[in-house]
């Protein structure tokens, strides 16, 4: 890694363990590098005997989100949210899907900027983004500049939250509680041999520090990919839910995400909705009081409701979210019952809502379908600066404006409900911008495909 990428600096972490060797320390692989030579992530290695950090400030582009992507569903719904994603993994999972930047091979280097913390933070004020999520490949491997910004933001007045396999040790643990508000951790399964053969990985480190963060008392959801043939099966499922309840309690939310085929794990089909709603049903069996269906587009399936009175606090179609029956205090209106949503109206949006408007001079399209109902829409040629855009949506024809500030230049959209067909995209000035499909709501993609080229002086219709 030290060839394909500038600058290093030492990490935390470890230890010496020879006169050729340094023990790392920062997940339970315990790599033990030889001089010049890296660890199992590809971004941490031995130098002059020291183990260094490779990817410190490396990362993908900075991309504005909402807090749904990340599997967090009680903590400020439809929030915005800036997402960075990092190179590298401590672990190796055939179905991994974000396989293009966790797999160091395969990494194309065109996908990485450099940031210092600063910077990252900056970009959240000037675009009034409130909460900065580490997320994508795995931000373990990039604990040094996670901690180092995490701390920054917070000093800033912004929020933290960390997306994880959280294949870690508990000292390093212990640094991320104190900077780190908001924790989505991902279980892959609750059969050890799973973990070893599938994900290259051992079980036990990641259930005891799950546990940790639980016992910190910092925000916690839990998210589990359902991939077919591998752990979809009821007793899957049966033995996640169970050890939940067990170990952090049911009222910690827990979701079921639709797998998408990748990497090497490309024989079967998306996870079915029939499958999902058979976990849910298992799930709340178990005595879990809140499951959520990740990568799903229909409605009813993962509003939250009161457990007192049944009534909708927060109504939900794919990412979309919409606080529309809890007070300020985050009480039900209709019964009084405190929920479990903190800071329940934390994502109210300022866009302007407009009405018959025609599209800018610039125009791109993008029409939802069954693979894909979400895109990161990115500008692409390279030029700096402020931005106008105006976002139709085809089938609601709904209009919002939003500007794009400086140091951004990548967002998500989303289908929105049943009658929202596609997006159009239009601005007026002279820059460049594609859609990208989103395969998976934690999905980083690297490629652009499905869209129409950009259409000067015209309108895109209908």
């Amino acid at each position: 890694m030290k060839q394909r990428l500038s600058g290093s600096r030492l990490a935390r972490y470890w230890t010496p363990f020879n006169s050729e060797r340094v023990e790392c320390t920062l997940c339970p692989r315990h790599c033990r590098p030889k001089n010049n030579r890296d660890g199992y992530c590809g971004v941490r290695g031995a130098v002059d005997g020291a183990l260094h950090s490779f990817n410190y400030g490396k990362s993908l582009a900075a991309t504005e989100e909402v807090i749904e992507t990340e599997a967090i569903n009680h903590y400020s719904p439809g929030a915005r949210i800036l997402s960075m994603g990092n190179i590298g993994c401590m672990m190796s999972c055939s179905f991994c899907q974000n396989w293009e930047t966790s797999q160091i091979k395969h990494l194309d280097q065109q996908l990485v900027r450099d940031y210092s913390p600063q910077q990252v933070v900056d970009i959240c004020l000037e675009n009034r983004i409130e909460i900065i999520s580490w997320t994508y490949n795995d931000p373990v491997v990039w604990h040094e500049f996670v901690v180092d910004t995490s701390r920054l933001a917070q000093e800033n007045g912004l929020k933290t939250l960390y997306k994880s396999a959280f294949y870690i040790e508990e000292e390093p643990v212990n640094e991320l509680i104190d900077c780190i508000d908001i924790f989505s951790l991902s279980l892959k399964s609750m059969n050890p041999v799973f973990y070893q053969k599938i994900t290259k990985a051992r079980l036990a480190p990641v259930l005891e520090r799950i546990k940790q963060v639980h016992q910190s008392r910092r925000h916690l959801e839990i998210s589990q990919l359902v991939i077919p043939e591998l752990n979809d099966a009821d007793e899957d499922i049966k033995a996640t839910a169970e050890w939940v309840v067990k170990n952090i309690g049911s009222e910690v939310p827990l979701h079921f995400v639709a797998f998408h085929p990748a990497y090497k794990y490309t024989h079967v089909e998306r996870t079915s909705i029939d499958t999902l709603l058979r976990a849910r049903k298992v799930a709340k069996q178990m005595g879990i009081r809140y499951v959520y269906l990740g990568n799903t587009y229909r409605m009813d399936l993962n509003d939250t409701l009161c457990q007192s009175c049944g009534a909708t606090l927060v109504r939900r179609y794919g990412l979309a979210a919409e606080t529309v029956g809890l007070n300020e205090a985050s009480r039900c209106t209709g019964c009084g019952e405190m929920s479990p949503i903190t800071n329940p109206w934390g994502g109210r949006q300022g866009s302007t809502i407009l009405g018959g408007h025609k599209d800018l001079q610039r125009s791109i399209r993008f029409l939802w379908n069954a693979e894909v109902q979400s895109a990161h829409v990115m500008r692409t040629d390279g030029n700096a600066g402020d931005d106008k855009l105006r976002i139709r949506r085809i089938g609601s024809h709904s209009v919002t404006e939003r500007e794009m500030q400086h140091g951004l230049d990548r967002f998500i959209v989303s289908r929105q409900g049943s009658e929202d067909k596609g997006i159009v995209i239009s601005w007026d000035s002279d820059k460049q911008y594609q859609f990208f499909p989103v395969l998976d709501r934690a999905h980083f993609p690297v490629s652009s495909e499905n869209q129409e080229r950009i259409i000067p002086i015209k309108r895109v219709g209908t």
